[in-house]
Order: C-alpha cells, then sequence, then structure tokens
C-alpha cells in the first residue's frame, strides 16, 4: 500500500469535520435571529447583519484563502483558517453586544476557504482511485451541513441558549484544527505574490452587491438604490477581470476560468446552490407556517428541522454514489440525473406539500438529486485544471455556490413576503407554489442545458493521476 493509499482513511474524516464545522455555521444562526434581537436588545436590522456580514466576509475571502493555498501550501493553509474560525466561534459565545457579534462573524468568514482547500489536498493526496468518493463526500457536506445546521440551531434554542449555537460550532471546528495539525504536507505550489489590486477590486466587487442583496427585504429589488449597486459592482468586478488577464501573478486566472468545463461547471454550481436553500427556506417556512389558516404545519423550529433529517441523511448517501457514478460512467451523469430528480421533486411540491410524509418524501429527493449533482463538480474542477491551481479554482467555484444560495434564499424570501399581509402574516399558498416552481426551474436549467455541455467522459482514465510537471500559463502584460 503506497503513502496516498495509507493516509486516505485518517485525512478524509478530518476534512469531513472541517467541512463540516463551516457548513453548519452558515445556518444554524438562523433559527436564532429573533432571540438573538431579544437578548443583544438590537434591532432585527442591526441582527441582520449577524448573517450579512459572514457572507460577505466568505465571499470575499474564499478565493484568496484559495490563492494562498496553492502558494504557501494546503495543509498550512487549513490550519490557519480553522485556528482563527474556532477561536472567533469561542468569542462569539462569549459576546454580549450585537456589533462584537457581527465581528466575531466577520472573523468566522474566514471559514469561506475551508472547502476549496478540502478539494485541494484530496487533489493533490488521494489516489486517482479513492478521489472521487472523497471529493463527492465533502462536497456533500455542503448542503448537509447547512440542514444540518438549520436542525442544530433550532434544538439548541429550545432546549439550550443561542450561545450553544457558536460553542457547538468552535467544538466542532476545534476537533477538526488538531486532526489536521497530523495530517501529512506536501502537494504542489504556485509561488508567487498576492494580488493586493486584485484582492480590492474583488473585495469591492463582491461586497457591494451582496449588500444590496441583505438589503431587498427593506429597499425592493427595483429600489434605485439596490440597482444602482448591483451595477457598481458589477462595473469593479468588470475592472477585476480586465486586471486580473494582464498582471503577472493574479489572483484568479482568468484563463482557467474561461474553459468551457470549468466555466459551464461554475455556472451549474450556481443554479444548484439557487435550488438548494430555495428549497431550505421553503420547506421550513411550510413547516412552521400556522395550519390554519395557511397551507403550513404548525411546527416549532425542532420539528421543523426534524423534516429535514431524512433528506440530509440521503444527500450524503448520494454524495458518495456520486463519486463511484463519476468514476464509471463520467460526469454528465451524476450531473443530469441529480439536477432534473431535484427538479422533478420540487415541481411535485409546488403542486403537493398538503400533507407532512408528502413533504418530508419530497424534500429528501429534492436533497439527494442535489447532493448527486453537486458532488461532482470537485471532481470536475480537479481534472480540468492543472494542480496547482485547484485551491484557487475551487475556491471560484464555492464563491459561486455562496451566491446562488444567497440569491435563493433572498428571492425565495422575497416572494414569500409578497403574499403576507397584516392579517395573514404566514406565506399564501400561491407564492409557496410560485417559489417552488422556480426552484424547479432553476435545476431544471442545470440538468438539460448546462450539464449537456460537460464531457460525457472523464477527460482521463481511472488510474491516470493529476500531473505533476508544474503548469505555466501564458499572460500577456
Amino acid at each position: 500500500m503506497d503513502e496516498k493509499e495509507a493516509a486516505g482513511p485518517r485525512v478524509l474524516p478530518v476534512l469531513a469535520a472541517a467541512a463540516l464545522a463551516f457548513s453548519v455555521a452558515q445556518t444554524a444562526v438562523v433559527p436564532a435571529i429573533g432571540e438573538l434581537s431579544r437578548t443583544l436588545e438590537a434591532s432585527p436590522g442591526d441582527v441582520s447583519w449577524v448573517m450579512s456580514a459572514y457572507l460577505m466576509a466568505a465571499a470575499v475571502l474564499t478565493p484568496v484563502i484559495g490563492r494562498l493555498g496553492d502558494m504557501t501550501g494546503k495543509r498550512r493553509m487549513l490550519i490557519i483558517v480553522l485556528a482563527v474560525f474556532t477561536a472567533a466561534g469561542v468569542a462569539a459565545a462569549l459576546v454580549t453586544n450585537v456589533w462584537a457579534l457581527v465581528a466575531c462573524r466577520v472573523l468566522q468568514g474566514v471559514g469561506g476557504g475551508i472547502y476549496p482547500l478540502c478539494f485541494g489536498i484530496i487533489a493533490d493526496g488521494f489516489p486517482a482511485r479513492r478521489r472521487p468518493v472523497a471529493l463527492g463526500v465533502v462536497s456533500a457536506l455542503t448542503g448537509i451541513g447547512a440542514g444540518g445546521g438549520l436542525i442544530l440551531g433550532g434544538l439548541l434554542l429550545d432546549h439550550a441558549s443561542w450561545q450553544w449555537i457558536f460553542w457547538s460550532g468552535a467544538i466542532i471546528s476545534g476537533c477538526a484544527l488538531l486532526g489536521t495539525v497530523l495530517l501529512p504536507g506536501g502537494g504542489p505550489r504556485s509561488p508567487g505574490r498576492i494580488d493586493v489590486v486584485g484582492v480590492l477590486l474583488v473585495t469591492v466587487g463582491l461586497t457591494v452587491p451582496l449588500f444590496a442583496l441583505t438589503r431587498t427585504p427593506a429597499w425592493g429589488w427595483g429600489d434605485p438604490r439596490t440597482l444602482g449597486l448591483f451595477l457598481a459592482g458589477g462595473a469593479v468586478l468588470a475592472l477585476f477581470v480586465r486586471h486580473e488577464l494582464r498582471t503577472d501573478d493574479p489572483l484568479v486566472d482568468m484563463r482557467v476560468l474561461a474553459r468551457p468545463v470549468v466555466w459551464i461547471t461554475n455556472v451549474t454550481v450556481l443554479l444548484f446552490g439557487f435550488g438548494m436553500f430555495g428549497a431550505f427556506v421553503l420547506v421550513l417556512e411550510l413547516a412552521q407556517a400556522p395550519a390554519s389558516p395557511g397551507p403550513g404545519f404548525g411546527l416549532d423550529a425542532t420539528g421543523a428541522g426534524l423534516l429535514l433529517i431524512p433528506g440530509t441523511v440521503a444527500m450524503l448517501a448520494a454524495g458518495a454514489a456520486s463519486g463511484r457514478i463519476w468514476h464509471r460512467l463520467g460526469p454528465r451523469t451524476p450531473l443530469t440525473t441529480g439536477s432534473l430528480t431535484a427538479a422533478a421533486a420540487l415541481a411535485l411540491l409546488a403542486t403537493e406539500h398538503g400533507s407532512r410524509w408528502t413533504v418530508t418524501l419530497l424534500a429528501t429527493a429534492v436533497l439527494a438529486g442535489i447532493g448527486l449533482g453537486m458532488a461532482a463538480v470537485p471532481n470536475i474542477i480537479a481534472e480540468a485544471v492543472p494542480p496547482d491551481r485547484t485551491g484557487e479554482s475551487n475556491g471560484v467555484n464555492a464563491l459561486l455556490r455562496s451566491v446562488g444560495a444567497a440569491l435563493g434564499s433572498q428571492i425565495v424570501a422575497t416572494l414569500l413576503a409578497s403574499g403576507r399581509t397584516p392579517a395573514h402574516p404566514s406565506p399564501a399558498d400561491p407564492a409557496l407554489t410560485c417559489s417552488f416552481w422556480l426552484c424547479a426551474t432553476a435545476l431544471t436549467t442545470a440538468g438539460l442545458l448546462l450539464s449537456r455541455l460537460t464531457p460525457h467522459q472523464r477527460s482521463r482514465p481511472p488510474s491516470a493521476a493529476l500531473p505533476a510537471a508544474p503548469w505555466t500559463p501564458t499572460r500577456r502584460r
């Protein structure tokens, strides 16, 4: 047994714990927003920054940390990220002021780099035949952790306190940190320097539209402030692309991202993120809405979260199966099958959501389909880019998944809010139906259009390893 074969069983649980810590932290705080407002004596607008600041910090730091991992070593960077993430979680559990909590969440945004670093470590250190399953498992934890975070947040809020939401995250990431210290080092590096101008441009270009996105419930989508910030962010991102094409040491190599397989995969994962988080929001809204009047089941946070448990289990199983399917049949099969399965289940939910058991069954099918399709993505990235650019490329991919999740959750929340009135504060049934159809459309697009453009077979035979020779892009000065 070679060194990679021996290391795999030790490495995967550690990387899984690291990925789980970040994905749980994304959503575990959602059930506690109202409690935080009361306990910290803060307005709902101020408390909303607990989520918004985390989202924006993670969006900006994900590609930066991915590039730093390629430059300085992915294991070393993962240790630093987990240490900061754990310390910020402990501090968040101890604060008594909302703005101190927001500052802790900004620091926790460094966790956005966990996924690209984990994907890069697997691509560098796992044997070719084990790599697809390992990447599939870690990728599936994106959705599992997000759903599990909602469940865990509700349970802790109902039976403990909001502080335990942060203590639990710190415990998970602390265990991952201890395990990461014991991981073997190595892997290709891409020496260079940090593109400071690129970091500043991508920070402004991402933060401005994401800020506008978080303000849409108050401003509205057609408000001049919303549209103006979206346009301003787009203009800055266009400058970022132009700068990256001209610099010798880019933060993100645009020529790699322009490869058809890479950009198609990135668009696909944005749609998966949209559908996944839209489904989470819809199922929880439906479960917690009053049974009369309204279409809901009248459950508390714990009961609503329990509806998603079968789906999170199915998502993990589908993620592992996706790697095996990809290994034998190529990337198109899990992408198409997963996205169309999830789309069909969402379409059924649009018309059949009156029974708790029906919703649980169809939500399980949605999450299993998303897990099957989304788990194929890091495998495609690992084969499509040079080894010394895996962290950077997976960082961009993780960023787009987060953007899709933010869009899905905000657009669905806006649709649901449009059906509410002072006399009927729960979401109206037509708004729920329209939202389910919207998520189904996003995943159908991913299945019928984008995944058809991915290669039918693997670009390398199953026994092939990733190329070890350094790769030097041709750049224009």
